[in-house]
């Protein structure tokens, strides 16, 4: 039988007015994908509503029916981003039986979603002083899902025993580095390549 690693998804907090027809959430999004990729590549304090209005193709005032600052879509466009991550790990991992497995198909999922998304790292740091809690309920719960998935694998006997929140965000770091050097840093090496690297760390350590 096919199994999840487990990735557990935590509630998060809901910023703006959530739409009530399918094509509302898809002007939503539209304004949330918008605000990526402006934010993004302007910053936060360069950015406007009107720039986020203006790439999403809506009128100004659209954006008021879902959000009511800039600030708040920031906010909303931190917590959608780890939504995101969390869905495309979640989904690479699905069928791994052994948590080993699942780590190399989560970072490699990890790994295609920042090299599809390369602001996330501008937009995520910013909200450190931005929005500090969305930072840091961006990572927190991504850390609460790992560290279910490290204890059930435990539990399993499918990983040695351990501290499994240090081994969550130790994990998360490693793959948080190796998404920055792609992506932040241009590194040309191939994905496939620096997972299995990376993915012989974790497995193995570095004892010769």
């Amino acid at each position: 039988m096919r199994k999840s690693a487990g990735v557990a998804e935590v509630p998060q907090k809901v910023q703006g007015n959530l739409p009530k027809t399918a094509r509302g959430e898809a002007t939503r999004r539209a304004i949330l994908a918008a605000a990526e990729r402006v934010i993004g590549s302007k910053g936060y304090n360069d950015a406007s509503i009107g720039h986020i209005t203006s790439e999403a193709g809506v009128a100004q005032g659209t954006f008021y029916i879902y959000f009511t600052t800039k600030e708040q879509v920031f906010s909303e466009l931190v917590l959608e981003m780890g939504r995101l991550v969390r869905h495309e790990i979640a989904e690479a991992t699905q069928g791994y039986e052994n948590r080993l497995d699942a780590e190399r198909a989560g970072l490699k999922a990890f790994l295609e979603f920042v090299q599809a998304h390369p602001d996330l790292y501008r937009i995520v740091q910013e909200a450190l002083f931005v929005d500090p809690d969305a930072y840091q309920e961006y990572y927190e719960t991504f850390a609460a899902g790992y560290k279910s998935g490290l204890v059930a694998a435990q539990a399993a006997g499918q990983i040695s025993e351990g501290d499994a929140d240090t081994r969550a965000w130790a994990l998360m770091g490693i793959a948080k580095s190796l998404g920055e050097q792609l992506v932040v840093f241009k590194s040309d090496k191939p994905i496939p390549d620096i997972v299995e690297t990376a993915y012989s760390l974790i497995e193995r350590g570095i004892r010769p």
